[in-house]
């Protein structure tokens, strides 16, 4: 039965352009847009991320990305490697993120990526209660 479900997911996956490893994101994932999106299988992501098109979420040499809780994923931005992102981060369009994003609550943008605000994910996107998931 495990076969027949890797089967369908990988059928899912090359129709859809969406490579989504199973179980690798917590609860609330948001796409916010169809297209192209890659993210690895062994990534360990948190809560509420809001991803958009173009993004890709993947191995490099020693690892894969930890990224935290009520997270923004600009479109075409890529997380490459053993790296984290802290908590409520925004991540820029076409932002590259090589290095640990530690600092909770920012805007990073950039190749690489770079802090350029103190404005959290709820002041860069969507939040619809009171600022807040």
């Amino acid at each position: 039965m495990e076969q027949v479900y890797k089967l369908l997911h990988h059928r899912n996956s090359v129709k859809l352009g969406i490579g989504i490893g199973p179980n690798c994101c917590g609860k609330g994932l948001s796409i916010a847009h169809a297209g192209t999106i890659q993210i690895n299988g062994d990534a360990k992501i948190g809560d509420n991320l809001r991803i958009q098109e173009g993004v890709t979420i993947g191995a490099g040499s020693g690892g894969v990305p930890t990224i935290g809780n009520n997270v923004y994923l600009g479109s075409g931005c890529k997380v490459i490697g053993n790296v984290k992102i802290a908590d409520d981060c925004a991540v820029g369009a076409n932002t590259v993120v090589v290095k640990n994003v530690l600092e909770k609550g920012i805007t990073v943008a950039g190749v690489p990526a770079k802090k350029v605000s103190n404005n959290n994910s709820y002041s860069s996107v969507f939040w619809f209660n009171d600022g807040k998931p």
